[in-house]
């Protein structure tokens, strides 16, 4: 295969990456939610935040017209809790409130309330917005494990690809996409969960965290890829498989089903 065909290859893997986080990462439930809301005539819209790694109580904050005025609403999520609500400040443009700081994995359900000069009043999400409280993960554990995890995906496709190329790297391929995984998701993975939410490894069978779990699935995979090529170079097949388990995976969303505070142990303040 000439190098002009090899590397047309490698980008076509990278592109596919590409678009696959950018998918899990619009789709996920960590992403800020766009909301609006109209009253007395005038629309108010900003975005609310899902996920907050400050040390601090969280900002919640609202571009609006200065005949607009508006309350925030909140309460541990999820408890029987009675609804907490506090009027927002005027600073220039902006309405300011904030959400108070959780332990990690800490959840808390808000919504902010607009109210018109007419006295109309709306919400600006039609339902409560979850947001979930997280440790911050120092940059040189955080950007190593991205960067394995990303190029991982990038060696798993091109790894795929060798099944209509008929290359003879294959296994080489394989055995870079599984050392990069087990790099990134195994020994840097916990590590950013344990900065983040106070445990290594929330999946099966200590939990649902499919973040967690979908990583061990995927991982089983290339490991049965890796020995049925060593078996056999030519089962080309079976990493075929293994790529399309793991851009499958990539595709659910990050985050779901992952750690929470369990808030019956922990007083209300």
């Amino acid at each position: 295969m000439s190098k002009g065909k090899k590397i047309l290859l490698w980008v076509l893997a990278l592109v596919l990456m590409l678009g696959s986080a950018v998918y899990q990462r619009m789709t996920g439930p960590t992403h800020p939610k766009r909301v609006s809301a109209v009253v007395s005539g005038i629309e108010v819209k900003t975005k609310l935040e899902r996920s907050y790694d400050g040390d601090d109580d969280m900002p919640v904050v609202v571009s609006a017209d200065s005949k607009v005025k508006a309350k925030l609403i909140y309460k541990r999520y999820p408890t029987n809790d009675e609804w907490t609500t506090v009027d927002m400040k005027r600073e220039g443009e902006y309405l300011k409130s904030s959400v108070p700081h959780q332990a990690p994995a800490g959840k808390v359900m808000y919504n902010v309330i607009v109210i018109g000069e007419k006295g109309d009043q709306a919400f600006l999400s039609e339902a409560p917005v979850v947001t979930r409280y997280k440790g911050k993960v120092p940059g040189f554990i955080l950007i190593p494990h991205v960067l394995c995890m990303f190029l991982a995906m990038v060696f798993s496709l091109r790894t795929g690809i060798t099944f209509f190329s008929k290359e003879d790297s294959t296994f080489k391929l394989a055995l870079f996409t599984t050392v990069l995984f087990l790099l990134g998701g195994f020994i840097l993975g916990p590590l950013v969960q344990k900065y983040a939410f106070g445990a290594y490894w929330t999946g099966f069978p200590f939990g649902t965290d499919l973040t967690d779990n979908k990583t061990a699935a995927s991982l089983l995979f290339w490991v049965i890829a890796l020995w049925r090529l060593k078996v056999n170079p030519n089962q080309r097949a079976w990493a075929l498989l293994a790529a399309i388990v793991m851009f499958g995976i990539y595709l659910i969303p990050h985050s779901m089903f992952g750690s929470q505070l369990d808030y019956s142990q922990v007083p209300q303040n």
